[in-house]
């Protein structure tokens, strides 16, 4: 009933809203294209989606904002931008293709998982194992390191293996979406062999990008201080913000009532009861070895080029569905040899596991058609101008402004490459001729805005692919990563400041570090502190 009046209230603001807009555009003729109002029907997707938590509207008020503004409110026009212009153009857009399939090909080997008893073994295992909340939350961030390749891959496949083990645990699937995202994206925005490497080296123009990325690590801020706050935050049992409450809520059964509990020891599951680990692990490492040579496949690593060069130019979305497919049709043959399950079976498994990931393609596919709405009207050119328009002065508070800026324009348009793309061709013309250190810091700036802005986002794609990884409420786990996320932000904005005076990661880096784990521990405090006195009233 609470949520319907805010849905009610929102509606009605909204309306006003498109009333005024109407008015400004149509009557007074305001320029919207490459001006703030491209950036608008982002943040109206994001702070409806905040407010009614509702993920599927929002982003589709989104989008339809954006064709009003494109389309200066004339009915054919905006329904043709809506639909021609936006969601059938990105859902044949090979990338997205790409990506949707891998996204159905992991939906259908975790069923498979699930139905030959492979996750509920590797539950069992684990339970007898891994000891703890602690040691089920390191083994997922463990996991979530060593899965550099690429976000997407890390999402789903850390998901997959550790949901079992955290479900053991009785860890809120928030908790352990927050685990899962904070180890993709910011785990390889610092790793050199990756996808997300060779996006960044392509977009430095008259400079060695590898060389480049590989100076910026240390100076990667907001990356390195995400890891920091995670170990502490898991050793020490620090929840605060709407997390605290999905963590409390989980030690009851009424939280795991209306989820498939995979760690459950549930005879009534339709799964082989007689499954094995090695059921779970010999796939997944399948799929990883397979995923791994389809990247650098497409990479021309199988025609003489390096490892690392094959890395740099490969084609993601392309080498994931070939070494996706690979390991599916492999996985079902294992499963088959090993008499585990039946063909029929098997073959069963492949529409459920594809209805699993219905709810994230749709959510991918607002989110992409909402990006084209914004690419459309000019929101990247606008931002790209009050970028070169602020670094004329403020040269050590330049990679703070930076960072910043690449948040919001991150976070509003729910990409990462897109904010590279747009920022770091700036800061290179910069500081090409100037000041090489500079130069290095300010792109290491824009990669960790980007990623923090990412990271906060409910249109990410990152973000949605780490709920569908943990199976948990989209809008759950971006209300209860945000503050985590700011908390970060805020520490590694400061210590770009540190590094703009400095020019020198060996000073800065230990600064922000120190600085991440007091911020924490005073949050613990005053969030204890609150508790007691809760308890007490």
């Amino acid at each position: 009933m609470k949520n319907n009046k805010k849905i009610i209230i929102a509606g009605a603001v909204l309306v006003v809203f498109y009333a005024i807009a109407w008015f400004a555009i149509c009557v007074n003729g305001v320029k919207v294209n490459e001006s703030f109002w491209a950036l608008l029907p982002s943040l109206i997707a994001i702070v409806l989606a905040l407010i009614t938590k509702e993920v599927y509207s929002s982003l589709f008020l989104g989008i339809l904002t954006g064709a009003l503004f494109w389309g200066t409110f004339h009915p054919v026009r905006v329904l043709n931008h809506v639909f021609q212009d936006g969601i059938i153009t990105v859902i044949s857009d090979s990338w997205n293709v790409g990506i949707l399939v891998f996204l159905v090909v992991l939906g259908m080997m975790v069923q498979l998982m699930n139905k030959t008893g492979g996750s509920l073994a590797f539950g069992r295992w684990a339970t007898s194992h891994i000891k703890g909340k602690v040691g089920a939350q390191l083994s997922t961030v463990l996991l979530g390191v060593l899965i550099f390749i690429d976000d997407y891959f890390n999402c789903l496949t850390v998901g997959s293996v550790m949901r079992p083990v955290t479900d053991k645990q009785r860890i809120s699937r928030e908790k352990l979406a927050y685990l899962i995202d904070s180890t993709a994206a910011p785990i390889c925005i610092i790793a050199p062999i990756s996808s997300w490497a060779a996006a960044v080296a392509g977009f430095v123009e008259g400079e060695n990008g590898m060389s480049l990325f590989l100076k910026a690590i240390p100076f990667n801020f907001y990356a390195l201080l995400t890891l920091v706050a995670l170990i502490v935050i898991v050793t020490t049992n620090i929840s605060y913000g709407p997390m605290k409450k999905f963590e409390k809520d989980a030690m009851s059964d009424d939280y795991w009532s209306n989820k498939e509990y995979v760690g459950a020891e549930d005879e009534s599951l339709e799964v082989n009861h007689n499954g094995k680990v090695i059921d779970m692990i010999i796939p997944i490492i399948i799929l990883i070895v397979a995923c791994t040579i389809g990247m650098i496949y497409t990479g021309g690593f199988f025609s003489g080029t390096s490892f690392v060069d094959s890395f740099a130019n490969s084609d993601a979305s392309v080498g994931l569905v070939l070494g996706s497919a690979s390991a599916l049709v492999i996985t079902i043959i294992f499963y088959l040899l090993r008499g585990v399950i039946t063909f029929d079976d098997a073959m069963g498994c492949l529409p459920e596991g594809f209805k699993q990931m219905v709810p994230a393609i749709l959510i991918l596919v607002f989110a992409w058609s909402l990006k084209a709405m914004t690419d459309n009207l000019g929101a990247a050119e606008y931002v790209a101008g009050v970028v070169s328009n602020s670094a004329a002065g403020f040269q050590m508070f330049l990679p703070c402004i930076i960072f910043l800026i690449a948040i919001g324009l991150s976070f509003a348009t729910g990409t990462s490459w897109g904010t590279f793309g747009i920022l770091i061709p700036i800061v290179v013309n910069c500081f090409q001729n100037t000041d090489y250190t500079m130069m290095i810091i300010a792109i290491s700036a824009c990669m960790a805005g980007a990623v923090c802005g990412d990271h906060c986002s409910p249109i990410s794609d990152t973000t949605i692919m780490s709920s569908a990884g943990a199976e948990c409420e989209h809008i759950n786990h971006v209300s209860t990563q945000l503050p985590y996320a700011l908390t970060v932000a805020a520490v590694s904005a400061v210590t770009y400041i540190v590094a703009g005076i400095t020019k020198s990661a060996v000073i800065s880096l230990p600064v922000g570090i120190v600085l991440m784990i007091v911020t924490l521990m005073v949050i613990r405090n005053i969030t204890s502190s609150k508790s007691e006195e809760v308890e007490e009233a």
